[in-house]
């Protein structure tokens, strides 16, 4: 049995890739799980799949999950903190598989501790690749880790990709591979259709509702923006070796093609199925093997009407503002991600409007200049900075 540690277990990411595993119990044995608070959530899942260690952020959560499993003479190791979420991540060992979902800049420690070990990673957490993309990869190929995409659209171009470029992930060449083109598609999110002077009006369980995927607050926030497509547009880069002008996002409404890859001979290839995330986390966990996720085939006798078009700046500033942090360098992309963090918990306080997310990206881009970053130390003190300016020109709008 390979042995998985699932980090973000609770989110909408660990509970697909919990229903993947229980169709699959006699091949992976759940070793280890991390979340930020959720003890009730946690709780379940010991209850479930006994793993030898979990680890919560949160330290009162961790002591009142530990609490409860004494008192059921479950002999789980509960741990807490970052370090023990990074304890968490190591746990599978070099045969093993950790699955990084952990949202946000959170994720970047324990992802970068799972790569330094050698570990499989199978990488659902873009921030992690927006702050350190170089030196992830740089480090991957130093401890000899493999690097899987789980982000639907990043599991669609990989499977778009001929094997040489599969099995050189961060480091793959396009041009020898013949490509063209990755066409990064995208819903559009809840407004597409919205008009622009309405977009004032948003409020927060407005943007969470997103029309296809089922994802959490802060993602679906993202998605109804197009920050989300910016990341995953700079996080394209780094996975696939791309150069910026090798990337083109489209919207898609349907969702029914997650993304393609266009050749130099003409030809397109393009990932169809269901808009559910089990896809893309059983081609991660049995890669390069394929097995039951328990998703229905695409049917393409009841399929919609499928439409494409260029995204609108005007409505989605943000997806523009990510393109523009890619061309400047590592450091662009480490504030703009702090900023939008900053910003979207902002929003979904009601503390300041919904256009204001980008205001406030686009305020702390201007002002924060960190120049070249690599180094984890020099990439979070450009994360730290740009956080006290987000949170400086959220202040300056708060409602």
């Amino acid at each position: 049995m390979r042995k998985i540690s699932l980090l973000g277990a609770t989110g909408s990411i660990g509970r697909s890739t919990l229903d993947v595993l229980r169709r699959h119990k006699d091949e992976f044995e759940l070793c280890a799980a991390a979340c930020g608070s959720d003890t009730h959530g946690m709780l379940a899942i010991v209850r479930e799949f006994r793993p030898k260690m979990v680890a919560l952020y949160n330290q009162k959560s961790a002591l009142e999950l530990s609490k409860i499993l004494a008192g059921e003479g479950i002999k789980t190791e509960v741990l807490s903190s970052e370090q023990g979420v990074c304890e968490c991540a190591i746990a599978p060992g070099k045969d093993g598989i950790t699955l990084c979902a952990i949202v946000g800049s959170a994720g970047l420690p324990s992802a970068l501790a799972a790569v330094k070990n050698g570990i499989t990673v199978a990488l659902a957490n873009k921030e992690a690749l927006v702050m350190s993309g170089r030196l992830f990869f740089d480090e991957a190929r130093a401890h000899n880790s493999r690097v899987l995409p789980v982000d639907s659209e990043h599991s669609a171009i990989f499977q778009c990709l001929p094997s040489e470029c599969q099995d050189t992930i961060g480091f793959c060449d396009l041009n020898k591979a013949g490509v063209s083109q990755i066409l990064l598609t995208g819903s559009g999110g809840p407004f597409l259709k919205l008009p622009l002077e309405d977009l004032a009006k948003v409020t927060p369980k407005q943007a969470v509702s997103h029309p296809v995927w089922s994802m959490g607050p802060k993602i679906s926030t993202d998605s109804a923006t197009m920050m989300n497509k910016g990341l995953e547009f700079i996080e394209a880069r780094y996975l696939f070796n791309a150069p910026d002008h090798m990337i083109k996002v489209l919207i898609h409404p349907q969702s029914v093609i997650h993304s393609m890859v266009s050749y130099k001979d003409g030809a397109v290839m393009a990932q169809i199925g269901r808009p559910d995330m089990r896809t893309p986390i059983a081609r991660a966990l049995f890669y390069p093997d394929r097995a039951d996720a328990g998703v229905e085939p695409f049917d393409f006798t009841r399929a919609p009407s499928m439409q494409f078009m260029d995204p609108d700046f005007k409505r989605y500033p943000c997806l523009k503002l990510a393109m523009q942090a890619s061309l400047e360098g590592q450091g662009a992309t480490t504030a703009l991600n702090a900023a939008n963090e900053v910003a979207v918990d902002a929003f979904l306080s009601g503390r300041i409007g919904y256009p204001d997310i980008a205001s406030v990206v686009s305020d702390v881009l201007s002002s924060e200049r960190p120049g070249t970053v690599y180094t984890l130390d020099e990439i979070m003190q450009a994360d730290r900075a740009a956080r006290e300016a987000a949170r400086k020109a959220v202040e300056e709008r708060a409602c």
